[in-house]
């Protein structure tokens, strides 16, 4: 039995339980890439970044047959697990141990001094986001790049909204703090 690879996540997950392995396979697609966007920004390492990926989604096929849809959407649950697998990891490294900066392609367009500033601008971020305690760069993480709603962080984090509110604007302020004495060098003089 071929599942329909447009089904809704719970439709694809109930298939998989079933036995129709090949619900996995739309299900991964649909949410790999944004897990290990997460994961790389919160561990600076894409090796680690894709354990963690493959053992969210490992942990996601284990309970399938106990999924309720009524408890969680299936992105949700997604990112609180690779959340939670990022902050054990972060926990357990040495405290000096610095995190990497993301290998990010660099936007297409521009010239080379532009794609050179973006590349900076993008480092920088990602520098200073690695400087955040761990729950505020998650939180900032899942609102201003990974572009979820603050419902859907709280869930993911296991906290309420407002909690979540008060984590991305400390995370925001913390961010401002650290980039401002390098505004100038990154083109942001006049801005």
């Amino acid at each position: 039995m071929r599942t329909d690879p447009e089904a809704s996540d719970a439709e694809l997950l109930r298939a998989y339980a079933a036995g129709d392995l090949s619900a996995a396979a739309p299900l991964a697609r649909r949410h790999a890439p944004r897990l290990l966007s997460v994961a790389r920004r919160m561990l600076g390492d894409p090796a680690e970044a894709e354990d963690v990926t493959q053992e969210a989604l490992l942990r996601l096929w284990r309970i399938a047959p106990d999924w309720d849809p009524e408890r969680a959407a299936v992105s949700t649950w997604l990112y609180r697990v690779a959340s939670n697998l990022c902050i054990d990891r972060l926990r357990r490294r040495r405290p000096t141990e610095p995190l990497e900066a993301a290998n990010m392609p660099v936007a297409p367009g521009g010239g080379p001094q532009e794609r050179l500033q973006d590349a900076q601008r993008r480092d920088a971020l990602e520098q200073a986001l690695a400087r955040l305690p761990e729950r505020q760069r998650l939180a900032v993480i899942l609102r201003h790049i990974e572009e979820l709603p603050n419902p859907d962080i709280a869930e993911a984090m296991g906290i309420g909204v407002d909690a979540v509110e008060s984590l991305t604007a400390r995370g925001r302020r913390a961010l401002g703090r650290i980039l401002s004495a390098r505004k100038e060098a990154l083109g942001y003089d006049g801005e």
